[in-house]
């Protein structure tokens, strides 16, 4: 792993993740996970993981165990159910965010809760702020017009950002859905971005982006959207062990 020292901003093109085909899950990983490992490439500042997933209907995960990670999950279309080893249920749909801080440990699986339709998702995994609490569990319901032609802060750790969703972590989590408008994000020094496209195509800083591409962003004082389409945008600290 190395450590960035001068600003970034670069590009991976969809094409360019990691991509498996395990027939009930299709999924790109944006960073090493599970088969997949780079060692230049094993996280952006605290964002530790961002998959983007496609899940067979009433296919998923079994309960499968987690610890000291904040976890986030954003549902691009069709019904994620939950539960977990806290006795949590849910069902989270489209537009929504389910949310687990792993904590000091915890088991839960991941279904497709439809019978007829996929399930399409990105889960982002973000370094804890603090670890050895205790883990908890929530999601959060919005409507479109939440994030039509503007910022919606779903999670936040930075004591200046107010969000439904609290993280320990030093980090803002926000989507946005653009219909043909603009948007910016001043960024305070020495700070990293991620932003993921999942509808395109929207103009970042005059990059042309295009659904499943992503930016990455060290130390850049703006960004600057426009165009149309549906944006997935961390702000996040620099870490004494960041990767690029």
């Amino acid at each position: 792993m190395k450590t960035i020292a001068d600003s970034a901003f670069d590009v991976q093109r969809s094409e360019q993740r990691y991509f498996a085909d395990h027939h009930w899950l299709q999924t790109y990983h944006s960073f090493s996970f599970a088969d997949y490992f780079d060692p230049q490439n094993v996280q952006w500042g605290a964002l530790r993981v961002f998959n983007d997933d496609r899940i067979a209907a009433a296919q998923g995960f079994p309960p499968h165990p987690h610890r000291d990670m904040e976890i986030l999950t954003y549902v691009l279309s069709g019904e994620l159910e939950h539960q977990d080893s806290m006795g949590n249920r849910g069902v989270v749909r489209a537009g929504g965010v389910q949310f687990m801080s792993a904590g000091t440990g915890v088991r839960h699986s991941e279904f497709n809760h439809s019978k007829t339709d996929e399930l399409h998702l990105v889960q982002m995994w973000v370094l804890p702020g603090k670890f050895g609490t205790p883990p908890t569990y929530g999601q959060k319901d919005f409507i479109d017009a939440d994030r039509a032609d503007r910022w919606l802060v779903v999670a936040s750790g930075e004591g200046s950002v107010r969000a439904p969703i609290a993280l320990t972590q030093n980090a803002t989590f926000r989507v946005a859905r653009l219909e043909g408008t603009s948007l910016t994000h001043q960024f305070a020094p020495k700070r990293y971005g991620f932003l993921f496209v999942a509808q395109g195509p929207i103009e970042a800083n005059g990059e042309t982006l295009n659904a499943g591409d992503a930016l990455r962003i060290y130390d850049i004082g703006k960004l600057e959207l426009s165009g149309t389409g549906e944006v997935v945008f961390w702000d996040l600290p620099s870490l004494d062990h960041d990767a690029a």
